[in-house]
Formats: C-alpha cells, sequence, structure tokens
C-alpha cells in the first residue's frame, strides 16, 4: 500500500526584533497559541510520563536556581568595591587618608569572579542534564507513537488525514521537547531573578526599588498596547504566507496542465493578489514590532534618570553608598527582561500542554483487537480459503458486506469483479485482517483467521496493488522488502521471474540503482514489475492482486500478465480487476454488487448467462471501441 506524505510548511509568527536597551532585554513577542482543553490534568499526565526523570529535573532546577543565585549576589559585591575605590580617590583629594585599597578591592573581584564562574559551571551542568533528560524523553515519545501507530486499526487512518499523524510524532513532541530543555529551566531562572533581584533592591534602597518597580506596568502597557496591535498583522502574515506556498506548490505541481490550458496569466494575477496582501501585513507587522524598541528605550531611560536622580540625592544625604547605586543600576537592567519572559513561558506552557495532550489523546486511541494468546504456528500451508457468512462494514450503520460466503480450494484462482463499491478490496483488506469482521468467519486451512497472530497471518499472503510502493533505496532493496533475508541471487532470480531483470541491467547501476522517493526515476509499469517481483521473492501461499494493470498501457499490461500468471503458479489467487480482459482464465469469477455475490462461474458461463457480468464486461468492451 502506499503512503504519501503531505508536507507541509508550518510557517512560524514572527517574533519583534529584540535588543538590549537601558531597561535590559526587550520584551518577548507573547502571540496567543493553542490551548490545551484540560490544562491541569495534562500536566499532571506529563508529570506522571516523566516517570524516573522527575527526580534529575528537580535537582536541575534547584541548580539553576543556584546559579542564578550567585549571579545575583555578584553586582552587590562588586558595589563594594566600588565604593571602597570611590572612597579611597576622595581620601587622596582631601589629603586624610591612605589612599585606595587595593587589596580589599582585588579580593573583591576576586570573589564576584569566582561566583560568576561557579554561576556559569552551574549552567552548564544544569543546561547538559536538561538536553540529556529532554532528548531522552523525546526518544521514548517518538518511539511509542511509532510503535502506537502500527498497533492501531487502519479505520483510525481513514478518518484522520495523514499530516496530523506524522504532526504528533514532529511538531508536538518538539514541542514539548524544547519546554523540558528551555522553557522549564527559564521559569525557575526568570522567578528567581525577578524574586531575588527584587530582594537586593530593596535592600539596596526602598525609595530607587519603588520607582523600578513603577516603571514595570508601564512598560507591560506599552508591550501589550503594541503587541494588540500587531498581532492581527502577524496572524495574517502567516496566514497569506500559508496562501502563497499553496499557490504556488498547486501550480508547480499541476505546471504542464496550467499551462496547456493557458493559465499563467490567471496565476500570475492570483499571486500578485497573495503577494500583495502579504506585504501589507507584513510591513505593517514589521513597522508595529519596531516601534517597540525605541518606545521601550524612551521608558527605560525616563526610568533611569529617575532613579540616578533619586540615587544622587539619596547619597549626598549618606543614605546610600555609589557602589549600591552602581549596582542597584546593574539590577535594574536584569529585572525588566525576566518579568517579560515569565508573561511569555506562561503562552508557551500552554502550547505545550495542547500539544501533550493531542498526543496523549493519540496514544490513548483503541488498538488493533488484542492478539490470542495461545496463536497456531502451521509451517505447512496449503492454501485454501472459506468465508462464512461474513458480514462487515467500516461504520455500524453502513454495512458493505452483507452475507458472503464462499469455498475457495488450495492453487484456485478466483477473480472478483463489480462496479466501484462493490467490497471488492474490502474482501482482501478483511482476509489479511486489516479489518476485523462485524460477523461470520474467514479460515484459512480450515482454521479461523483470528486464531494467528496478524504477523504470521499476512505473511501467508502477498499483495500486488495499482497503487505501486517503493521506498528511497536501491532497486535490490526495494525487491528484498518481499524477504529480508534473501540472497542477492534469490532476488536476481525473483526480477527474472517477474520480466524485470532485462530492465534492471539498462539502469546506469542495475540493482544498486538508487529509487527516489517517490520513484518517479521509473515508469509506472516497471514500478509494478518490481512489486512482482517483490512478491515473488516472498514465496506466499495466497496471492492478492488489486487491479494491478488498470493504471498501463496494453503492451506494458500484458508484460505485467505474463509476470502475474508466472506468479500464480500453484498459489491460490484472488484477483481483482477492473479490465474483465485481463480475468478470462480465472478458474471462478465473483460478481460482486451491493456486498453480496450476485453471480458466479467462468468467463464463457457468465457470458451466456447474459446478466449483470455481461453487461459490465460488454459495456467495457463498448467503451474501447468508442476510444478506437
Amino acid at each position: 500500500m502506499s503512503v504519501a506524505n503531505n508536507k507541509s510548511s508550518k510557517v512560524e509568527t514572527p517574533a519583534p526584533r529584540r535588543s538590549h536597551g537601558p531597561m535590559g532585554g526587550g520584551p518577548m513577542a507573547m502571540m496567543k497559541g493553542d490551548k490545551a482543553r484540560d490544562f491541569r490534568g495534562t500536566m499532571i499526565k506529563l508529570i506522571e510520563y516523566l516517570g524516573v526523570y522527575r527526580l534529575p529535573i528537580l535537582i536541575t532546577l534547584i541548580i539553576a536556581a543556584a546559579s542564578t543565585v550567585f549571579s545575583i549576589v555578584g553586582p552587590k559585591i562588586l558595589g563594594k568595591a566600588t565604593t571602597k575605590l570611590f572612597e579611597g580617590v576622595m581620601a587622596q583629594l582631601s589629603g586624610s587618608g591612605e589612599g585606595i585599597d587595593f587589596v580589599y578591592i582585588g579580593n573583591i573581584i576576586l570573589l564576584a569572579l569566582g561566583l560568576y564562574l561557579l554561576s556559569s559551571v552551574l549552567a552548564y551542568i544544569q543546561g547538559w542534564i536538561m538536553a540529556d533528560i529532554s532528548m531522552k524523553i523525546t526518544y521514548r515519545f517518538r518511539r511509542e507513537i511509532a510503535a502506537k501507530i502500527n498497533r492501531m486499526p487502519l479505520k483510525y487512518f481513514d478518518k484522520t488525514p495523514q499530516g496530523e499523524v506524522l504532526s504528533h510524532i514532529t511538531n508536538d513532541v518538539d514541542t514539548v521537547s524544547q519546554t523540558l530543555n528551555q522553557s522549564l529551566s527559564q521559569i525557575i531562572t526568570s522567578t528567581t531573578t525577578v524574586i531575588g533581584v527584587l530582594i537586593m533592591m530593596l535592600t539596596i534602597s526602598w525609595q530607587m526599588t519603588l520607582v523600578a518597580v513603577l516603571i514595570v506596568p508601564l512598560s507591560m502597557g506599552v508591550i501589550g498596547l503594541i503587541i494588540k496591535q500587531s498581532q492581527k498583522y502577524f496572524k495574517q502574515q502567516q496566514d497569506y504566507l500559508g496562501h502563497i506556498n499553496g499557490h504556488v506548490e498547486e501550480m508547480y505541481g499541476s505546471h504542464v496542465i496550467m499551462k496547456a490550458f493557458n493559465g499563467e496569466e490567471k496565476s500570475i494575477r492570483k499571486f500578485d493578489d497573495l503577494n500583495a496582501t502579504l506585504f501589507s501585513s507584513a510591513w505593517k507587522s514589521q513597522f508595529l514590532s519596531s516601534l517597540m524598541m525605541p518606545i521601550m528605550n524612551f521608558i527605560g531611560n525616563l526610568g533611569y534618570v529617575a532613579i540616578s536622580v533619586l540615587g544622587g540625592w539619596l547619597a549626598v544625604r549618606g543614605a546610600i553608598t555609589v557602589g549600591n547605586i552602581q549596582a542597584f543600576i546593574q539590577y535594574v537592567r536584569s529585572f525588566t527582561q525576566p518579568i517579560a519572559q515569565i508573561a511569555n513561558i506562561s503562552n508557551v506552557l500552554q502550547q505545550t500542554a495542547a500539544a501533550a495532550e493531542r498526543v496523549f489523546a493519540f496514544m490513548e486511541q483503541p488498538e488493533e483487537i488484542e492478539e490470542t494468546k495461545d496463536p497456531l504456528k502451521i509451517s505447512d500451508i496449503k492454501g485454501k480459503v472459506e468465508f462464512k457468512h461474513v458480514r462487515f462494514g467500516y461504520e455500524p450503520e453502513k454495512t458493505v458486506i452483507k452475507d458472503f460466503s464462499l469455498v475457495v480450494q488450495p492453487g484456485q484462482k478466483i477473480a472478483i469483479v463489480g462496479p466501484t463499491g462493490a467490497g471488492k478490496t474490502t474482501l482482501v483488506k478483511l482476509l489479511m485482517r486489516f479489518y476485523d469482521i462485524n460477523s461470520g468467519a474467514i479460515l484459512v486451512d480450515d482454521h479461523n483467521i483470528q486464531e494467528f497472530t496478524r504477523h504470521d497471518l499476512r505473511k501467508i499472503f502477498a499483495m500486488v496493488l495499482q497503487d505501486t510502493w517503493l521506498y528511497n533505496g536501491t532497486v535490490m532493496e526495494n525487491i528484498r522488502y518481499g524477504r529480508e533475508d534473501a540472497t542477492d541471487e534469490e532476488v536476481t532470480q525473483a526480477a527474472i521471474t517477474a520480466h524485470v531483470d532485462h530492465f534492471i541491467r539498462t539502469l546506469p547501476e542495475g540493482y544498486g540503482f538508487i529509487l527516489n522517493e517517490e520513484a518517479s526515476n521509473v515508469s509506472q509499469g516497471q514500478k509494478q514489475l518490481l512489486t512482482i517481483a517483490r512478491a515473488v521473492l516472498a514465496d506466499p501461499r495466497i496471492l492478492i492482486l488489486d487491479e494491478a494493470t488498470s493504471s498501463v498501457d496494453t503492451r506494458t499490461e500484458v508484460l505485467i500478465q505474463n509476470a502475474m500468471d508466472n506468479l500464480m503458479i500453484g498459489r491460490t489467487s484472488f484477483i481483482i480487476a477492473h479490465r474483465l480482459s485481463t480475468i478470462r482464465n480465472a478458474d471462478l469469477i465473483l460478481v460482486l454488487h451491493d456486498g453480496d455475490i450476485v453471480e458466479t462461474g467462468s468467463h464463457e458461463e457468465l457470458l451466456k448467462a447474459g446478466s449483470f457480468y455481461s453487461e459490465l464486461y460488454y459495456s467495457q468492451f463498448e467503451e474501447a471501441m468508442v476510444a478506437v
């Protein structure tokens, strides 16, 4: 079966540029993200999922807090050196002292350097541990999701877009991983910084602290106002980037058809309209976000003016030292940024909870019916197949197979024909237990297929489908997919049997030729022959051919038909055919209509009956004549 990857470009919302102004780091863009329906419940599940990593994470957070504390203490200690230097200079100028005490200042600097060095070492250790933990959890998440995908019933994927499933294993897991690796530590460091810096500022001067704190709501108000105005333009920019990507992909994906119908001008007009809207929204969003830093710098400078004036006045009165003023200014620089980070992290946590909620919801989806605990192990399968009053519907209220009964003897060729939606492909899906029947039984060699494990059951079969599936690898690897332990000689013999060996040897590197992702560097008929070679190599007892020649030309069809004839020798074969001319030599033809067998017999017998099959056959004959 072919699984196509839906590649969609995820367009990130651009964040306003950041620079370091007088009042510290610039504000972070607090863009709204998806929110979890049950934030608290999801976070509890995530904590439980962390399992054995909870203690290392706790230790890491303690280390992060300690690292932050050491860095916070630094400015206060350096302030003492500044004060001592100032006092020494003043003493020299007045001639009343011994001058500058460089030993004391040197010891203070060494102590500060030691604290900063210790802080850096702890930060490194914390980052290394969290990176290791987050990668291990990411690995575990992806491994379990991949295993879960293989246990899911196919009906789930019938209703769920492939891109959504891929998003669980990529985007959602990445979101959780990044939060564990970065945001979790940042919560602790930002919170510790805000509390620690506030305490240190209060120990220096409560009056100056009050001025610094009053600047925060003013700054946050400006951030909120600008983000509120720019948010709609960022969203529009994201939307129209997606529209442009979609339009370009659509036009280049169908470039030949677009040119064939002279659609170039229309395509360009549509692109210009989309591009103009994108330009407008991008310009407005970038302009508004660029206003943020100048305004924040202005507010920050006002705060510095107020703090400097107040600090100078307090210093003149002897209420504060020069070193403490210097330390206070350093603290102010590191006070506003953590507040903005905490506000942004709250949004990040919402996105993380939403991503984790989607992952956990997927992991809790119902799985395939549990395997039998005492499976059959039969080494010599003859190939007898029996359907006993089988009833099945993809949805409970919509029955596809109503009451299907059939006995197929080993080695027989059974053709299944009928109009679209009659239930032809559904039968083979039931036979291989891609779906489980609602009632009745399917037997292989008089044993219910539910008595086998799915793995053992599917080893009995090989499928050749209309939609060929070849992966990015060599021709040799693609054929060997049918039996991984096959030798090169066995692969070559399978290719000879499938009438594809000659074609392979004409390729630049023969069996070592690499097929690209969609195998577009070989024709449809050649791909079909390669899948037949794969089925030959698998050496199944029961073969399923699902409209394997419906998308190739007549000459290639003859070649494929010969390859399939070789493949079907001695094997029970189910042939689903759209072209009725290809199944005239079948031992038995089943004509399905609305989930029931309406006719059975050989080609000649069904034509003589002059019923539904003959109508189908002659309608195709007439279509062929009209085409000629």
